[in-house]
């Protein structure tokens, strides 16, 4: 899902593009997309554009007269930018939002239609889309703990709960802990305050860079690839390969469509933290440390030709060791 930077980027590219500009019409090609009945689609027909701004994930593309166009992307949901009068795809086209000189395009990958368009009157209406949470580079280190310790929850969930950070899921969230050297599952009650402090500065340049370095791309051409796994990113993603920062494999918890990425050298004190899935099959067997772990990812020791053991015979059944290479 397209997140704080990743909005940034799109914003910036649309804005030499469709800030000033009259939206002749939208198009819509899926009905699913529209979620809201009053004011119409209709009646943003023919209004200039006068801002854009992020709500959270959502892209809100002002109109004159105080309408707001307010779009989610969802997890597939992506925007082009083409040529006035582009045909909409027949699988991935959800709308097409038609300008004088160009078109912005609305598509979703997969069969799962999750992306949104609202049409909302005024202040009043954005605010309802608005989940709530803090802006991460605007608010200050008091804030930040404010809204850090509101709720007891881990931390990789409370920096994702978009009714306390506005804009961060789970890319980002991987990155500034691992930024931090702070445990994805460390509770919010049980911080000291100096790590609340290394969190805060950790979140605030993540996201700076990474708003920077997509903003410089769209300063190049119109944003085409925007994905959560991006070359440079030092966990996320980045299961099985070295940390950027002590070379220890990246870590991961996987639960339902979700995967956390960490490195347990920098992050949990050489602690494995328990995979769902998985530690509930092995039970006392899962791994606790890194070492435990290399362990049962070491191959077996040499057997000398002729050697008479206790252990498998050619043609017995082999089973890979849990936490193998994958």
């Amino acid at each position: 899902m397209p997140e704080l930077p990743d909005i940034a980027a799109y914003l910036h590219a649309l804005e030499p593009r469709v800030l000033d500009r009259r939206l002749e019409r939208i198009r819509l090609a899926s009905p699913f997309l529209l979620r809201s009945v009053d004011p119409s689609l209709s009646d943003a027909h023919g209004r200039r554009v006068t801002a854009l701004r992020r709500v959270g994930k959502r892209i809100a593309i002002g109109l004159e007269g105080d309408l707001w166009l307010v779009i989610h992307l969802m997890i597939a949901g992506r925007f082009r930018w083409l040529d006035a009068g582009a045909k909409i795809p027949r699988r991935l086209g959800l709308a097409a939002f038609d300008f004088e000189h160009g078109t912005l395009l609305l598509t979703e990958a997969g069969t799962t239609r999750r992306a949104s368009l609202h049409v909302a009157a005024g202040e009043t209406g954005l605010a309802a889309h608005d989940p709530g949470g803090v802006e991460p580079l605007e608010t200050d280190l008091a804030g930040f703990s404010r809204a850090l310790t509101r709720r007891n929850h881990t931390l990789k969930r409370a920096l994702t709960d978009p009714g306390l950070f506005s804009g961060i899921g789970n890319a980002y969230s991987d990155e500034i802990l691992h930024r931090a050297k702070l445990s994805p599952v460390a509770w919010t009650s049980r911080l000291e305050e100096d790590e609340i402090g290394r969190l805060f500065e950790a979140l605030r340049a993540v996201l700076k860079e990474w708003v920077d370095r997509l903003r410089a791309e769209a300063e190049e051409a119109f944003p085409t690839r925007v994905t959560a796994f991006r070359p440079g990113m030092a966990v996320h993603g980045r299961f099985g390969e070295p940390c950027p920062t002590c070379g220890a494999a990246v870590q991961r918890i996987r639960y339902a469509e979700n995967e956390t990425n960490y490195c347990a050298a920098c992050q949990t004190g050489g602690k494995v933290l328990a995979d769902r899935a998985l530690s509930r099959l092995l039970g006392k067997d899962w791994p606790r440390t890194l070492d435990e772990l290399e362990a049962l990812r070491a191959p077996p020791p040499a057997v000398e030709e002729g050697a008479v053991t206790g252990e498998s015979r050619p043609g017995d059944a082999t089973h890979d060791a849990p936490g193998g290479a994958s």
